[in-house]
């Protein structure tokens, strides 16, 4: 598995943090190398993650902002990228297993311990398999493709 990370200049601290603790549990991160500063703009990196998943089958992403939103909204405009914005376990869970979703955004505020857990969750995570959540997860890729006729 290919995993990418990336952050703007709120997350630096936790994005380290992660890769240490991802590394620690044997999983090798890609980190998105664009550099920080109080000037960098999150859509850039979300915009760059999003691509480099698009673009590398079975490969995930997780992305880093102030509380996650912004790192979302990016993320979500990349064609092939479904970006869940996870607070907690249960979302990370749901939006990889019920959503199909290969791009996490979490907050810098959730704090080390809790990140931890929703990104290991979200790796840990089985696809879809359920054939009405495998049915919405088309929908949506039909409808980004501009062949969803069902309005």
């Amino acid at each position: 598995m290919t995993l990418y990370m990336a952050c703007d200049h709120l997350g630096v601290d936790l994005k380290k943090d992660l890769i240490k603790h991802l590394s620690n549990n044997g999983i090798n991160v890609e980190e998105i190398g664009m550099e920080n500063s109080e000037l960098d703009d999150y859509p850039d990196f979300a915009f760059k993650l999003g691509d480099l998943v698009s673009r590398t089958p079975g490969a995930l992403g997780i992305l880093i902002c102030g509380n996650g939103v912004g790192m979302s909204i990016a993320a979500n405009k990349v064609k092939g990228i479904r970006c869940v914005r996870a607070t907690s376990t249960d979302d990370a869970f749901k939006g990889k297993n019920h959503n199909g979703c290969n791009v996490l955004a979490i907050g810098a505020n959730l704090g080390l311990p809790l990140a931890k857990e929703i990104v290991d969750t979200f790796i840990s995570t089985k696809p879809a398999d359920i054939d009405r959540y495998l049915k919405r997860v088309s929908k949506i890729i039909d409808y980004e493709n501009g062949e969803y006729n069902e309005l």
